[in-house]
C-alpha cells in the first residue's frame, strides 16, 4: 500500500508511521510530534507568523543544510494554502530543506489529487519531505512519510525503528489501496469536489453574525462568529448551540477542537464544515439553509 502511494506522489521512497499515530485532532498531532523530535534533537525552533513570506527571509545562507521549512499544504486551522512556490524560492536562496505536511491536501488539491505541489505545478524533487494521515480522503487510519531517496534512507539509519512498527489491519490497508485505485481511475472527482467546495463557500457567505474562514475550493471551512463576546468560553458555548441546532434537523456540524496548551498560535473558535464527493446539491442546499436559520435563531 505505501509503496503504492509513493509511487503515486511520483517519489521514491517512504517510511511508514503507526496506524494509532492520526486518530485525533491532525494538525494537533502533527505538532506535538513534530515539536517533540525537535527538542529531542536539541533543534532551535523559530516560529513565524502564518503565511508571512517576508519573516522567513534570512540574510545568511546556511553553511550547511540543517534547516527546515516546515508547513502544512492545506492548513486545518485556517483553510487555506501554502504559498509553496515562494518557499521553494527561499530553499534554494537560503539552501534549506522543505517538509510539507499534506494530511489535509492530499487526495483533495491538483488535477489528480496529487497534494499542494500538484495544485501550483511544483516539480515534486524540490520538496525534501512530504508526510501524511490517511484518514482524510483516504478513508482510512495511519500515515506515511515519503521524500527523496537519500533523505528517507537517513531517516530509515537514524530514527527509532521500534516506535512506529505497528501494521494497518489488512481491511483497511486494503480499503486505502482502493482508495488510491479510485482516485487514479476516475480524476474528475476531483474537479467535482472542487466545484462543490466551491458552491458550500458561495452558500454560506452572508450568513448572519458569521463569516466564512478559507480559500473557496477547501473542504474543510471555517465558520467563526464575525463579534467576539470577548470570552472564548462565551463564544464556544454559541458556535456549540448552533451545532447542536443544525444537528436537531439532520446536519452534522462540529466545532473544531484544539489542544489548546499545545498551540502556540490558537485560532479563535469556529464550527468546522467538512465537505465530500458525497454530498448532493440538494444536501448542501439544506445544510446551508440550516446554518443561516441557527444563526438567525441563536445569534440575537
Amino acid at each position: 500500500m505505501f509503496r503504492k502511494t509513493v509511487k503515486w506522489f511520483g517519489l521514491t521512497k517512504y517510511v511508514t508511521a503507526d496506524n494509532l499515530c492520526c486518530t485525533c485532532n491532525v494538525h494537533s498531532i502533527f505538532v506535538i510530534i513534530l515539536l517533540t523530535g525537535f527538542g529531542k534533537s536539541s533543534t532551535d525552533v523559530v516560529f513565524k507568523g502564518h503565511q508571512d513570506i517576508s519573516s522567513l527571509s534570512n540574510p545568511r545562507k546556511a553553511r550547511v543544510t540543517r534547516r527546515f521549512i516546515v508547513a502544512e499544504g492545506l492548513y486545518i486551522n485556517t483553510a487555506d494554502v501554502c504559498p509553496l512556490p515562494e518557499l521553494v524560492k527561499l530553499k534554494y536562496k537560503y539552501k534549506v530543506r522543505i517538509f510539507l505536511e499534506e494530511s489535509m491536501s492530499f487526495g483533495v488539491l491538483g488535477e489528480h489529487g496529487r497534494g499542494v505541489t500538484e495544485h501550483f505545478g511544483v516539480n515534486i524533487d524540490d520538496i525534501d519531505l512530504i508526510s501524511a494521515n490517511m484518514e482524510n480522503a483516504v478513508a482510512s487510519i495511519g500515515g506515511f512519510c515519503c521524500g527523496r531517496s537519500f533523505v528517507i534512507d537517513h531517516q530509515r539509519l537514524s530514527g527509532q525503528g521500534y516506535c512506529f512498527s505497528a501494521s494497518l489491519p489488512p481491511m483497511l490497508a486494503a480499503a486505502a489501496i482502493e482508495a488510491l485505485n479510485i482516485m487514479e481511475e476516475d480524476p474528475d472527482i476531483f474537479t467535482v469536489l472542487r466545484e462543490k467546495c466551491k458552491h458550500v463557500h458561495t452558500a454560506l457567505q452572508g450568513t448572519p453574525g458569521l463569516k466564512v474562514v478559507g480559500v473557496p475550493f477547501a473542504p474543510a471551512l471555517h465558520l467563526q462568529l464575525q463579534s467576539s463576546s470577548g470570552s472564548r468560553d462565551a463564544d464556544l458555548k454559541m458556535l456549540r448551540s448552533i451545532v447542536d441546532y443544525c444537528l436537531e434537523r439532520q446536519v452534522a456540524l462540529t466545532v473544531a477542537r484544539y489542544l489548546e496548551k499545545e498551540e502556540r498560535f490558537l485560532p479563535p473558535p469556529s464550527i468546522r464544515v467538512v465537505v465530500t464527493i458525497e454530498q448532493t446539491e440538494e444536501e448542501i442546499k439544506k445544510a446551508a439553509f440550516c446554518i443561516h436559520e441557527a444563526a438567525l435563531t441563536l445569534l440575537k
